[in-house]
């Protein structure tokens, strides 16, 4: 197989944006050296939502459109996986309904696991998906709650049609320690900025970006883009200063709007910066943790299609702008609300029915009747077509990329869920199936029968005494349903 370069790649933020001002107020009683830090805002993460959920979203944008064989090894990187004993990178890769002959690798435990699983990826020769997403905690008025920020990125690599390709890349080991998480722990703890950036940025970062631009022959102001690693702008810009790159070719690392993702980042900002490219350019990846990743990107003439697919995904997630702060305390586990007796019933799933089930909770698969073509959900051995009542193997019918729409609802507030209230009811597919399901994302307002919605895998009950997630569909507004409801 040719050398493996990019062939498509997209990003997934949650579209909660909190309000960092809010979080200010909240705060400015216990901490009010906060306010330099209380503008723009932060993505912040649905209760439904976690490191998985979000990979398979930023995954399921990556491949759209796109044959599930393009995938033959499945990578995921997080510092949050919400499991220590359970291959996070097999339940994406049945949510996505690639292969069951799938390489599934988990990578984690530092903020380079992202390029870390992109570099391992890179020599294996057959296609790839690289997957990273994280949804760090962080302490109540700390400066890493509102500098924080959730989302998730996805790779594909491939052997043709690359969109860039891989120049040269350069790594660094070192355990040079600016924050860490002990094991068990929630929180970050993180060291003095001055000697993040004295000790840690210009000590690592010159010899290993130096070394990157030698080993590849490119002077720094040949450079196109940069992608650098996630720092104050004041600190990104004596960062670049200090390596020769110009201020002008620094991409933007959406610290205002989106913040500081963790692992995921670097590829967040690398699809930003592919979306803003022209073929032909150089774009350098850094990466900082432990060390350092340095990789160099050159564009190819296929990346101007890429944008003109990309710019359509774009729209699945428009910002929806929240100020109650107390949600992201809520949605984190970070506030006990009451919720009142009904949260109470035990929400312990039985494994042996899950594992029956698999194909239809976590692959969203139909069955289509072979007798008179009628689809339904879930899959089984009688068709629910009332003219039919066929007895025969269905075929299975894949529903979460098709369109839907909303043939009833409920709005209940007697039943429990972490986000009142519980919206659930019948979605209709585009092929005639139907699913009982929860529906999430919209306000209570604008939801109506006939809701054009897309199906999204999110958290559908957690049991808190056992440590376990049950995962499901359920669906949101599609693209263009939030002004237009």
């Amino acid at each position: 197989m040719a050398k493996l370069g990019i062939v498509d790649a997209a990003a997934y933020v949650p579209a909660m944006r909190l309000d960092r001002q809010a979080i200010f107020a909240a705060n400015a009683w216990a901490n009010p050296a906060l306010k330099g830090l209380a503008r723009g805002a932060r993505s912040m993460c649905n209760w439904d939502e976690d490191s998985i959920t979000m990979g398979v979203e930023a995954a399921r944008r990556c491949l759209a459109d796109r044959s599930r064989e393009d995938a033959r090894r499945l990578y995921f990187a997080s510092t949050t996986p919400p499991f220590a004993d359970r291959q996070c990178a097999a339940v994406i890769g049945e949510a996505l309904n690639l292969s069951d002959n799938l390489a599934a690798v988990d990578l984690a435990n530092s903020r380079n696991a992202g390029l870390q699983a992109l570099c391992e990826a890179l020599p294996g020769g057959s296609s790839a998906l690289v997957v990273s997403a994280d949804a760090r905690l962080a302490r109540p008025a700390s400066v890493q709650e509102l500098q924080y920020g959730h989302g998730a990125a996805a790779v594909l690599l491939g052997g043709q049609d690359a969109i860039a390709e891989v120049v040269a890349e350069r790594r660094l080991s070192r355990d040079f320690v600016d924050q860490f998480r002990a094991s068990g722990e929630s929180f970050d703890y993180r060291w003095e900025e001055r000697w993040i950036r004295d000790r840690g940025y210009r000590s690592i970062l010159p010899p290993l970006v130096g070394g990157l631009l030698e080993q590849a022959g490119v002077a720094p102001r040949q450079l196109s883009r940069a992608v650098l690693p996630a720092a104050p702008p004041r600190m990104t810009a004596a960062l670049a200063k200090g390596l020769g790159i110009a201020a002008g070719s620094v991409q933007d690392g959406r610290l205002g709007d989106v913040g500081d993702t963790g692992a995921p980042h670097p590829l967040l900002l690398t699809v930003d910066a592919l979306a803003q490219a022209e073929p032909g350019e150089l774009i350098l990846v850094v990466g900082f943790a432990q060390g350092g990743i340095a990789l160099l990107l050159k564009t190819t003439g296929k990346l101007p299609e890429w944008q003109r697919r990309n710019a359509r995904r774009a729209a699945l997630s428009p910002p929806r702008p929240e100020s109650a702060y107390t949600k992201l305390l809520s949605f984190s586990g970070l506030l006990p609300m009451d919720f009142g007796m009904r949260a109470e019933a035990d929400a312990k799933t039985q494994l042996s029915s899950f594992d029956r089930h698999r194909a239809e909770l976590t692959g969203f698969a139909g069955g289509r009747c072979a007798a008179c073509n009628t689809v339904q959900f879930p899959r089984a051995r009688r068709c629910v077509n009332p003219d039919c009542n066929a007895e025969a193997q269905q075929d299975v019918v894949l529903l979460a990329e098709q369109p839907g729409e909303v043939s009833s609802f409920t709005q209940d507030w007697l039943a429990y869920t972490p986000h009142p209230p519980l919206q659930y009811g019948l979605a209709a597919t585009a092929e005639g199936a139907r699913a009982l399901m929860e529906f999430t994302e919209c306000p209570l307002r604008k939801m109506r029968v006939g809701l054009k919605l897309r199906f999204v895998f999110r958290i559908h009950a957690i049991d808190s005494r056992r440590g376990y997630r049950r995962y499901f569909w359920k669906g949101a507004p599609a693209p263009g349903e939030e002004k237009a409801s």
